[in-house]
């Protein structure tokens, strides 16, 4: 790559001198000699979109492998082409963001610390929607059952949270595609595979935590899951649709978690009634 970069700079350098005032040859008056320095120039002009297509293509290679090179040839040659190298682009953005103060600071730290951002991040989401279904059901007079929050936070705090960046992650390395396809391909798996084995969980855990046996939580599945199942396969496919096609996918934990805001206050309340006849 270094001798590229070399041959570029060259290329740049003798077209430069074709055309300054500098060059013995060069005489605005003197059309045969105009003519051969128009021919140099021609030459140079093939030799840059060669030099450019190989670049092209190192380019496209660098971003499918998802890296980012910073030598010092790289930043050169992105220099003279656009004006700006990729390095110095990833540096604007980056001083964009800083200054959106709790924005920048978020996405810093899902950069840093994925895994327990998105969890802390779930876990304050199942609290606001369960303090909301509680709001909705309860009636005025009676008090909030912050036990019951408190379960609701730590299912998100150490399953839902943790589940959803490593199965976003998962997706995106065996469908990594963004198409049409390939976004309904994701939203299947997800309805037919992740859902229902979060929906098992969810309920079975906040049974367990109740006090419930196994005959009472079998009960309670036999009871509630089918509904659940059936009015998540209403809510779930347009917003997995919006979270896999335009999410990037550090995000998409993020953006379904927003969207599991009004499920999570339906989830909530399912989850609070009474045991189930067994």
């Amino acid at each position: 790559m270094s001798r590229f970069f070399l041959k570029k700079q060259n290329i740049l350098t003798n077209y430069q001198h074709l055309i300054s005032s500098n060059n013995p040859i060069y005489n605005p008056n003197n059309y045969h000699n105009n003519h051969l320095i128009f021919n140099q120039i021609t030459k140079i002009g093939h030799k840059h979109q060669q030099y450019a297509k190989y670049y092209s293509r190192f380019s496209n290679f660098i971003r499918k492998s998802g890296k980012d090179v910073n030598t010092p040839e790289t930043i050169v040659y992105s220099s003279t082409v656009s004006g700006f190298s990729s390095s110095s682009t990833l540096n604007y953005v980056s001083r964009a963001f800083s200054r959106l103060g709790f924005v920048g600071w978020y996405l810093g730290m899902i950069n840093s610390h994925p895994v327990v951002t998105k969890s802390l991040t779930c876990s304050l989401i199942y609290v606001a929607a369960d303090l909301t279904s509680q709001t909705i059901a309860l009636p005025s007079s009676e008090p909030y059952d912050y036990i019951r929050t408190s379960r609701m936070a730590g299912y998100g705090l150490t399953i839902l949270g943790p589940t959803l960046h490593y199965w976003f992650n998962f997706m995106s390395k065996i469908l990594p595609g963004r198409d049409l396809l390939t976004t309904v391909k994701k939203m299947a798996l997800g309805q037919s595979v992740y859902g229902p084995i979060m929906t098992v969980i969810f309920f079975s855990l906040n049974a367990a935590l109740q006090g419930e046996h196994a005959n009472e939580i079998v009960a309670r599945l036999k009871r509630d899951l089918f509904p659940t199942m059936l009015n998540g396969v209403m809510y779930w496919p347009l917003c997995d649709f919006i979270t896999f096609r335009f999410a990037p996918v550090h995000l998409q934990p993020l953006v379904s978690n927003g969207f599991s805001y009004i499920w999570t206050v339906y989830m909530t309340y399912m989850a609070s009634l009474e045991k189930a006849s067994e």
